[in-house]
Order: C-alpha cells, then structure tokens, then sequence
C-alpha cells in the first residue's frame, strides 16, 4: 500500500472503496465484492444478494492471514521478504509516475 500516494491514490482497509464515480477493491475475493456493491447501486440489494447466493459467494477462509494486521508474523515475515523485489520495482515505477515522467502513461479520468 505504500506504492498508492505515489498515484495520488489515498490507502484504506476497506475491501471495497466508493470515491465518487469510482469504486475500487483490493484483493482477489474484494473484488467479487465491488462486483456485489456495484450490483447493488445498480439493481437493488435484492438483485445483489439472488446473485450472491446464485454464486454461492460465502466465503469461509480456512486461515486468518488476508491481511497484514491477522497473518501470524513468521508468515507476514516471509510473504514481505519474498515479496521485497516486485514491491521495489513497484515503488521506482511509483516514483518516476510521480516525478511526471509516467503523465503520459495515464489519461485523466
């Protein structure tokens, strides 16, 4: 998340983040979440949960490490040390977006 205000973006816990005419998740099952919410301002909650039912959508992790703040530290450890390449190159692309070099990279929305 450190890589987000280097996009102007603001980081936030929540799986499913509405920003005016955006709406934004994080994470593999987030995103069938945005999928429901979107459902929801469109069709009607109704219409959103016969969905997730129609899906069977109830998740039940096995595990409580989703996040940084419930993973045990041994696996958080390892995840950020595995990880630790990928989340520099991310952060130099970050750095040069927001340096301006990386304007022409996205069109204003």
């Amino acid at each position: 998340m450190d890589v987000l205000p280097l996009y102007g973006a603001i980081p936030s816990g929540e799986r499913v983040v509405i920003d005016g005419q955006l709406i934004s998740a994080g994470g593999v099952t987030s995103g069938i979440d945005g999928s429901l919410v979107v459902v929801s301002l469109l069709r009607g909650e109704t219409v959103a949960q016969e969905l997730q039912l129609y899906m069977a959508y109830d998740p039940q992790p096995p595990f409580q490490s989703g996040s940084p703040e419930t993973a045990p530290a041994h696996i958080l450890a390892t995840v950020t040390e595995r990880a630790q390449a990928i989340t520099e190159k991310r952060m130099s692309t970050g750095r040069v977006y927001q340096d301006g070099a990386g304007k022409h990279m996205v069109s204003g929305i």
